[in-house]
């Protein structure tokens, strides 16, 4: 996640085929044509994307600011999307009303977060307020966040991190409502930010010991600072509660524009039997919807 101011493989055997055409491909034979440019694989903003039922869909708010809560939830349910995500609270009857679910909850601040024990009695208390909303609505996911070292070792933070954890853990447990803590790269977005290497978040979950301490795993971000996308997917299944998308470099539309084949990353997430959401998280540089129904598309594997 990227909140400004903290608001944050089946190959073809024998086929010559081309990485363009199998976006074009799995996104469908549809171009739209948005600010006079081609769009490959787009599809009109009007019509249902997702047809293969393997990934639940969802999109997150921020990306989408130019439109009402409202609007963006209305097109999300035309698509055939089933959430609209990093929402607070209030926000939570909106997208109740329009029959989706928010996949994951905002919580705290991105920067002043649970590695520094200052940070803990605020960010616990929201932390809990989240779960409690979730709960609520019967919602799955609370987002939060490491924060940056300020000069801390990494190894202090964790052991500070697990601390704050533990201290909520059971009430999550109670309310059957998952904590996912975020990976981000500290290179490009977030500079100073501890966790953003997949090791370090393992080791959180693995201390916290619970099946509702999770992992959000951006893939936008993690391609920044580790790569090996799908090899870590795989090895870090049972620890990922959450996943969220991204062209690199630049954070935009996923499609043939950027590095990530995303076709074969959805099929390694299937592969593993994960049954969570999947969060569009690209910030578009065209046409919103059109590029939202785009992305969709190709990540309906």
């Amino acid at each position: 996640m990227s909140i400004q101011k903290d608001c944050v493989k089946p190959y073809f055997k024998g086929s010559q085929i081309t990485r363009r055409e199998m976006l074009t491909g799995v996104a469908g034979a549809a171009v739209a044509t948005v600010a006079g440019m081609a769009v490959p694989g787009a599809a009109s903003a009007d019509e249902r994307v997702v047809k293969n039922g393997r990934i639940n869909h969802s999109v997150c708010r921020w990306c989408y600011s130019k439109l009402s809560l409202d609007e963006l939830c209305a097109a999300a349910v035309k698509l055939g999307l089933k959430s609209v995500e990093l929402l607070n609270p209030p926000e939570l009857p909106i997208v109740k009303k329009h029959g989706l679910v928010c996949a994951i909850l905002f919580s705290h601040s991105l920067q002043n977060g649970l590695s520094h024990k200052g940070n803990h009695a605020e960010c616990l208390a929201k932390i809990r307020s989240s779960i409690d909303a979730a709960a609520e609505y019967g919602f799955p996911n609370v987002i939060c966040f490491s924060g940056n070292r300020e000069g801390m070792s990494d190894d202090v933070g964790l052991e500070n991190t697990v601390i704050a954890l533990k201290q909520i853990i059971g009430y999550a447990e109670q309310k059957k409502v998952t904590i996912c803590i975020e990976i981000l790269n500290s290179k490009v977005n977030h500079k100073d930010y501890m966790f953003d290497h997949m090791n370090w978040g393992v080791e959180v979950c693995k201390k916290v010991g619970s099946q509702r301490m999770k992992i959000l795993y951006d893939i936008y971000h993690a391609q920044i600072m580790e790569g090996d996308i799908i090899r870590t997917i795989r090895d870090y299944k049972e620890y990922i509660g959450h996943y969220h998308t991204g062209g690199n470099p630049g954070r935009n539309e996923i499609d043939e524009t950027q590095e990530l084949y995303y076709p074969a990353i959805m099929r390694a997430i299937v592969e593993t039997g994960y049954k969570g959401y999947v969060g569009q998280e690209f910030v578009p540089k065209r046409e919103p919807l059109v590029s939202l129904a785009q992305g969709v598309k190709i990540c309906d594997v």
